[in-house]
């Protein structure tokens, strides 16, 4: 056991995981279903979502860093909690339209990055630090637990209720999230601020990744964990058109061939703690990271019927096992090698640009399909994917790096 604290943390990540997962794609069937929206739109709907909500949070991070998390935490729930429930509202008032969707996905997204940097902070200061792999373990179970349950529950929720009700039950989840949150109790203390000015300035915007580019061990890791999460998710819409339109895969069947890989997401992050544990950090990051950036090739091989879901199915088994180990002890290093007061400033930074990564790069190979096909766009990321543990052997040696200290007081680079 953790202690009470941490798991009404965990419980509160588990409700609005599932939230999130059970109201998967609830908006782009809004605005095809609902406002009869076309491809065009709906792509603007998603890029708007993680592109400009990312530059909307890149000042939260330092203006997080030295205030108490869990308010904060809270506060961004309660904001996605507002934001979401007002589409069933304008849904019920006849006003729904697709700008206020576009709103919507932009204060979610940043409010999403601006959680999880207090998040992370938070978890730093509620569990000692040999148990972080094991609570960065139970939380990479939760979410592939949520992945796995949450869209064939919302699917179903959707084609009895409509997509507007998943996206309450959304709403909702975060609610309950910022109640598990409040009730970790205990006195949270202020933290202790490094630099003299009390108002943010312009070149604190840049600290987050300024930190990350300096550090032998995070810099590479960031690297890699950004160009990997890009080129997966970028062939993610590529494969949605490919099995459904030529292939003939049904919905459900699609559904079906990536839930059911989930299960490796559980069996990864159980294993990771005894992996570390028999073989150390470094090599688990290697290892992991390079298998998880050897299956994706795989997809552009499928074909119609049964052999075909089988080979998707075993393509995304083989690719979540080797995130559901990597992930956690991703997770795990970067926490342990960021000083306590950098945390909410790294991790904002590296939220950040990997969401507007995904959204650069899902574009990119959105158009690179349209000029060479689904099935070339799909070869080009799995080779690109297959460069990616390059970056991985230039990591420094997780176990000798001590995390660095805060900065240079502001005073002293004046006096400087």
């Amino acid at each position: 056991s953790l202690g009470r604290r941490f798991g009404w943390l965990w419980a509160a990540y588990a409700v609005s995981t599932f939230g999130t997962r059970f109201a998967f794609d609830a908006f782009p069937l809004i605005a095809v279903l609902v406002l009869h929206a076309g491809p065009a739109e709906v792509s603007a709907l998603a890029a708007a979502g993680l592109a400009v909500g990312a530059v909307v949070a890149v000042p939260l991070g330092p203006w997080v860093e030295f205030r108490r998390k869990r308010p904060v935490m809270i506060a961004m729930d309660l904001i996605r909690f507002t934001a979401l429930i007002s589409v069933p509202v304008a849904f019920a008032l006849g006003r729904l339209g697709l700008p206020q969707l576009v709103v919507v996905s932009v204060v979610a997204a940043a409010a999403d990055i601006t959680f999880n940097a207090a998040a992370g902070a938070c978890l730093k200061s509620l569990v000692r630090p040999e148990d972080l792999l094991v609570a960065n373990g139970r939380f990479e179970a939760t979410t592939w637990t949520a992945t796995m349950l949450g869209p064939p529950l919302g699917g179903a929720a959707i084609g009895v209720f409509g997509p507007v009700l998943t996206v309450m039950a959304d709403a909702v989840s975060y609610l309950l999230s910022a109640v598990g949150i409040r009730a970790i109790g205990g006195r949270e203390p202020r933290p202790a601020r490094t630099l003299e000015p009390s108002r943010l300035r312009a070149g604190d915007l840049l600290d987050g990744w300024r930190y990350i580019l300096a550090g032998p061990v995070l810099r590479p890791l960031f690297l890699n964990a950004v160009l990997v999460n890009g080129l997966i998710m970028a062939t993610s819409p590529l494969l949605v058109v490919l099995m459904l339109g030529p292939l003939g895969f049904a919905p459900w069947q699609y559904g079906l061939a990536f839930a059911v890989p989930c299960v490796g997401g559980l069996i990864g992050s159980r294993l990771a703690r005894r992996l570390v544990a028999r073989f150390g950090q470094r090599r688990v990051l290697l290892t992991a990271g390079t298998l998880r950036a050897c299956w994706t090739l795989g997809l552009a091989l499928v074909r119609p019927g049964t052999t075909g879901l089988v080979l998707v199915m075993v393509v995304e088994l083989g690719l979540i096992t080797s995130a559901g180990v990597f992930n956690p002890v991703l997770a795990t290093c970067r926490l342990e090698h960021t000083a306590t007061d950098r945390v909410t400033r790294t991790l904002s930074a590296w939220s950040v640009t990997g969401k507007v990564t995904i959204a650069v790069m899902t574009g990119l190979w959105g158009l690179l399909a349209g000029l060479t096909g689904a099935r070339t766009a799909i070869v080009i990321a799995g080779v690109l994917l297959l460069l990616t543990p390059l970056l991985l052997l230039r990591t420094g040696d997780p176990t000798r790096a001590e995390p660095r200290t805060a900065a240079v007081p502001y005073g002293a680079l004046k006096r400087e």
